[in-house]
């Protein structure tokens, strides 16, 4: 997931760094995992409507702020960094829609039927708080499941990509991912009942 002139291990040693205190290793991250943040977002924000704001490159330096920013971030492995990039991306993502439903004061919300559909972010503001209200329902009862979509939804990440993120096998990341997909899709055709 790396820049592919930097060794996943180099990922790792800066984020090492960054636990110890060395305040000059968060320097050298962004430079190694810009790319890659940026291609994931490019990708997420390709889904939404015409005519939004945001911009990849936004994007990704709104959630390296908030992850560098964040005081000791305790990150293990470039997996748990980029899952932590996934979380900030998705937080940044679903504040945006909360603000542009704001006006309507969380008014209107309609039925979207999700059958066959892949959870994808890229309809209204309120299909994507539905769909964080649900993630973080699912993340309370199965986190690892919960880590596993936001991966493949907030970061494009493949199933194998994610997989590797998470230490799990590709066999069990696919049947997390349909049961989480499943599960989602019944919490948010419910409504969060």
């Amino acid at each position: 997931m790396a820049n592919p002139e930097q060794p996943a291990h180099e990922v790792t040693r800066i984020l090492e760094a960054i636990q110890g205190g060395d305040l000059k290793a968060a320097d050298e991250l962004l430079p190694i995992v810009y790319t890659e943040l940026r291609r994931l977002a490019a990708q997420k924000l390709s889904h939404e409507k015409p005519g939004q704001t945001l911009q990849a490159t936004a994007l990704v330096h709104e959630a390296y702020i908030r992850l560098v920013g964040s005081g000791d971030p305790g990150w293990e492995n470039r997996g748990h960094f980029f899952s932590a990039a996934a979380e900030a991306m998705r937080r940044i993502l679903v504040e945006r829609a909360r603000a542009r439903s704001c006006p309507r004061r969380g008014g209107r919300r309609e039925r979207v039927e999700l059958d066959g559909v892949d959870l994808e972010i890229d309809d209204s503001p309120a299909d994507l708080i539905a769909l964080d209200e649900a993630l973080s329902r699912l993340s309370a009862r199965d986190g690892q499941k919960a880590e596993l979509v936001k991966l493949r939804c907030f970061t494009g990440l493949s199933n194998e990509q994610a997989a590797e993120a998470l230490g799990i096998s590709a066999r069990t990341a696919t049947r997390y991912w349909q049961y989480a997909r499943a599960w989602l899709l019944r919490e948010i055709d419910a409504g969060g009942r």
